[in-house]
C-alpha cells in the first residue's frame, strides 16, 4: 500500500470518528439513568467498543469508495449522502442527551436510517465490500431507533 493511499485510509477512518467527539460533549448522565426503559435496553458499557468498531467499519468503506472515485462517476452523490449521514450521526447525541429531547433525537434518527441505506445502495454500485460494511451501522441505527422510539414512548 502506497503512502497516498494509507493517508487517505487514516483521514476516511479519522472522519468517521469525527461525530465520536461531538457525543463526548452530551453525555447521558443522571437525566438518561432515570428514564425509563424499553426491553431490550443494552447496559451502558455496550455503546462505547459498538461505535468504535461501527466508526472504523465505516472509515473502511469510505475509503474503498474514495478510492475508486475516479473511475465511477456516481461517487461524488455516495459520499454527499454519507456525509449528510455523518452530520446527522453527530446531532443525535446533542439532540438526544444535550437537548434532553427523545422526540428530537427521533427526528435526527429517521432520516439517518434512511440515508445509511441509500449510502449502501450507492456504496454499493462502487464496491460491494464497501456497502456490506455498512451493513451492521444500519442495524445498529435501526436498533437505535427502536430504542430512541421506545423511550420517547415511555417517558412522555
Amino acid at each position: 500500500m502506497r503512502a497516498r493511499e494509507i493517508l487517505r485510509l487514516v483521514v476516511s477512518i479519522v472522519v468517521c470518528f469525527l461525530p465520536s467527539f461531538v457525543a463526548i460533549g452530551a453525555s447521558p448522565g443522571e437525566w438518561y439513568a432515570q428514564l425509563t426503559k424499553p426491553p431490550l435496553n443494552p447496559p451502558s458499557w455496550v455503546f462505547g467498543p459498538v461505535w468504535t468498531l461501527l466508526y472504523l467499519l465505516m472509515g473502511i468503506s469510505l475509503y474503498l469508495v474514495w478510492s475508486r472515485a475516479s473511475r465511477h462517476p456516481g461517487a461524488t452523490l455516495a459520499v454527499g449522502v454519507f456525509a449528510v449521514q455523518l452530520v446527522l450521526n453527530a446531532l443525535w447525541s446533542p439532540a438526544f442527551f444535550g437537548a434532553r429531547s427523545p422526540g428530537l433525537g427521533l427526528i435526527v434518527i429517521v432520516p439517518m436510517v434512511v440515508l445509511i441505506a441509500v449510502t449502501i445502495s450507492l456504496f454499493g454500485r462502487i464496491s460491494n465490500v464497501a456497502g456490506w460494511l455498512l451493513v451492521p451501522y444500519l442495524a445498529w441505527v435501526s436498533f437505535a431507533t427502536y430504542l430512541n422510539a421506545a423511550i420517547w414512548w415511555l417517558n412522555r
